[in-house]
């Protein structure tokens, strides 16, 4: 294999506990009491690491789904505090970069610059964020509001957000510790800069009392695909997870996010894009799909149906099951997640005729069953036609379904030299193939 030869990124996601899939807890396999035991998430890390991933994504939310009976008779919406988690499993690994999900909406630049800063720190060097500026109401009731910020203000006040939480993270510049003990001087005084941060949403003087992060800035991950998200993600983020949809659409969005870069002085390298894969993997086609049919028969009717109407922000409880949605859904004024929506109307746009029952499924089963080879041939084409630098990779249960991914995909990713044997030195940064960023204030013109 040539040394330079393009490999792909990968992203080990967890949204529940127990699994990417929302009935992942009831699986034979998944560890159901797991969701605060410490071991649970450990061993799940320490798996991905083993199989070479570049981080590992802890998916949050700010909120209990109590919108609907089944959110809390049939789901599970309990899950740790991020910091508290990634802290603990910075202390347990060496190499993998630690993600997690952090609400623009419902936070403060100080408080997220510093904890980020603080994890990037501990762990020397592996921290990133993934910026959302959250959905729903359930969580603006959280915060003293009543209803959540609407969609273009959210993604107004998340740029602004992140801009000054960058300035926060720039406020010691890299040589401001002297730590002279012989002269009594800690810090240089002129390497130390207040950010005065003055704009709509904040106003923040600084600077910050954690010097500046061992990558520059932690890692900036996005994920929306709507065109308020998308033009964020352009303008901010290094890393994207994009929807799974079919590879023509992949390309599209490759494309078309790779294609805003340049008003931003950016180069198609600097950011990478990576997909939702979900695998369900056997030694035979026909056993994975077996597989796969197990795990879609674990969401009850009701719960499923519930996770529709939240996706359509419309209860639909009182429609025939067996016929299509009376009504066709659409982007416009809708409030919560754009590209949830989106990825509906897609479906549907394709197959109109799909009834309710079909359409819960549909969307609420998104993996894809194969062997391990099948998989890889997968993952392959995506990577090699232009639709992603590398995948994020959600598991239907845990922790088998990781074990699962790393003992049988990765080794065949790896003998079609697509896939790192090694993690290399360094920071996150340095395993995604990234540069560090220049201080903002070491880098101004004197005066």
């Amino acid at each position: 294999m040539s040394e330079t030869k393009r490999q792909l990124s990968l992203g080990a996601m967890m949204f529940f506990p127990t699994g990417e899939h929302i009935s992942s807890w009831r699986h034979p396999k998944s560890n159901a009491a797991g969701s605060l035991n410490f071991d649970h998430y450990k061993e799940i890390v320490q798996t991905a690491e083993r199989g070479k991933f570049d981080m590992f994504f802890y998916a949050d939310e700010l909120y209990v789904w109590d919108r609907f009976e089944s959110g809390i008779a049939q789901a599970n919406s309990i899950r740790p505090e991020p910091f508290t988690l990634l802290s603990a499993l910075a202390a347990a690994t060496k190499h993998i970069g630690l993600a997690a999900t952090i609400s623009t909406t419902y936070n403060e630049p100080y408080h997220i610059a510093r904890k980020l800063a603080s994890l990037d720190h501990l762990s020397g060097g592996r921290a990133a964020w993934n910026i959302v500026t959250s959905q729903t109401d359930e969580e603006a009731r959280n915060f003293s509001q009543e209803k959540h910020l609407q969609h273009e203000t959210r993604y107004e006040r998340a740029r602004e957000f992140v801009d000054a939480t960058q300035g926060l993270w720039d406020s010691w510049e890299d040589d401001a510790l002297t730590l002279d003990k012989e002269s009594g001087v800690f810090a240089d005084k002129d390497k130390l800069h207040n950010v005065d941060f003055k704009g709509k949403f904040f106003n923040i003087r600084g600077p910050l009392n954690v010097s500046r992060p061992p990558q520059g800035y932690p890692v900036l991950i996005q994920a929306g695909a709507s065109e308020a998200g998308k033009e964020v993600a352009a303008a901010t983020a290094e890393v994207v997870f994009a929807p799974k949809g079919t590879l023509e659409e992949g390309q599209a969005l490759y494309n078309d996010l790779k294609g805003r870069l340049a008003k931003y002085g950016r180069k198609p390298e600097e950011l990478k894009i990576l997909p939702f894969f979900m695998p369900v993997i056997a030694s035979t086609e026909e056993e994975a799909k077996a597989l796969l049919a197990e795990v879609e028969e674990l969401t009850p009717e009701r719960l499923g149906l519930d996770l529709l109407s939240h996706y359509l922000g419309r209860d639909i409880s009182g429609f025939p099951l067996d016929e299509p949605l009376p009504f066709t859904p659409e982007l416009e004024g809708f409030n919560q997640s754009k590209s949830g929506l989106k990825r509906i109307i897609t479906i549907l746009e394709a197959e109109p005729q799909l009834t309710i029952r079909q359409l819960y499924k549909r969307i609420n089963n998104r993996a894809i069953a194969g062997t391990p080879e099948q998989i890889a041939d997968e993952l392959e084409q995506w990577f090699t036609n232009g639709a992603a630098d590398g995948f994020i990779i959600g598991f239907p249960h845990l922790p088998a379904g990781i074990d699962d991914f790393v003992n049988l995909v990765v080794p065949e990713l790896q003998r079609r030299g697509l896939f790192r044997t090694e993690y290399p030195e360094g920071t996150l940064r340095d395993t995604l193939g990234f540069k560090r960023p220049q201080n903002s204030f070491a880098s101004a013109p004197v005066g």
